[in-house]
């Protein structure tokens, strides 16, 4: 023992405090529930982890369609922050008081592919198969409750093919649903978020084709922190991580864009 160490419990003075002081950021540790937009799933997992061991707080995460969970927190259910796939929820959320005023922020900017794995669009071009979809499924996002699926029908209104195509639609209840559609050869093309592509286990596709940003509204991807008396320290805390270099580093490997 050192002089002037005291024994306490069996532990020497400074021991102690040591203890103490790394005690200190595990006692104020919070669980936080975060509400998902299902494209956004997997890198919110990556920067969860990340977080998680940067700030000792523990996350967990819900993923469904925006417009679903939107009215899961219009409910009372328990999320402490949204990700959402558009802007217009959380605005609306803050509108209401639902959201905290000055927490809403743009973490992502997503985009819009057509995409195909039918063997019959094998080396084919993408725009035409659409043109000429015939009989064949075209899968997209719901445009009632997924944003994605809201772009999708703009870009289909605006390139004048919504009424012929309108007929021969599968709408998933989320882009990861109309994606499951394609890849499971219940629909010829699908369009999916560009963020999508990134996922290695998607089966190699036999035609793709990035839908230009101006054929539709931007996809402007907002978080907010929900007005919840529990997890508020945590919450505030995983926004900042958000706009942080870790966490945006992450976002641009999916395939997303960010904000100046």
């Amino acid at each position: 023992m050192r002089p002037g160490s005291k024994k306490t419990g069996g532990l020497t003075g400074d021991a102690a405090l040591l203890l103490t002081l790394f005690a200190v950021p595990l006692a104020h540790a919070e669980v936080l529930t975060i509400a998902v937009a299902s494209n956004f799933r997997v890198p919110a997992e990556q920067i969860a982890a990340s977080f998680e061991q940067q700030t000792g707080h523990q996350v967990r995460i819900s993923s469904a369609s925006t417009g679903k969970l939107y009215a899961q927190i219009n409910s009372g259910a328990p999320f402490d922050v949204l990700l959402a796939a558009d802007s217009k929820r959380p605005r609306l959320l803050e509108e209401a008081g639902v959201g905290i005023r000055g927490t809403r922020q743009t973490y992502a900017i997503g985009g819009l592919v057509l995409w195909s794995r039918d063997p019959a669009n094998a080396g084919a071009d993408c725009r035409k198969s659409l043109r000429e979809l015939g009989t064949r499924r075209l899968a997209i996002a719901n445009p009632k409750t997924a944003p994605y699926g809201i772009a999708a029908r703009e870009y289909l209104t605006n390139a004048g093919l919504w009424t012929s195509v309108s007929p021969r639609l599968v709408y998933g209840e989320n882009i990861a649903q109309a994606l499951h559609f394609v890849a499971t050869g219940n629909a010829s093309l699908g369009l999916i978020a560009a963020s999508q592509l990134r996922d290695s286990r998607l089966p190699e596709a036999t035609c793709t084709w990035r839908v230009p940003a101006e054929l539709h509204a931007p996809i402007e991807q907002q978080a907010i922190q929900v007005d919840r008396p529990v997890s508020q320290q945590a919450a505030a805390a995983f926004l900042d991580f958000l706009q942080g270099v870790a966490a945006r580093e992450i976002v641009t490997r999916y395939g997303y864009g960010v904000s100046e």
